[in-house]
């Protein structure tokens, strides 16, 4: 669940920061959150869920 929230958080401060200083416009940005409603719904979600608890590992492991 850590991850998930934090993930959310994040997608959301890049969106904020693309619609404020890199003219997104805001339509474009309620599209893409439908579309990402739409995804969590469908049969590839588990996918998309085990491929970003994967690289949230990867990027865990790296020694920076």
């Amino acid at each position: 669940m850590a991850l998930s929230v934090s993930a959310v958080l994040l997608m959301l401060v890049v969106v904020v920061v693309l619609v404020r200083r890199s003219n997104l416009k805001l339509s474009h940005a309620l599209v893409c959150a439908l579309l990402g409603f739409y995804l969590a719904g469908s049969s590839i979600a588990p996918s998309i869920q085990q491929v970003t608890a994967n690289l949230a590992g990867m990027l865990n492991g790296l020694n920076l």
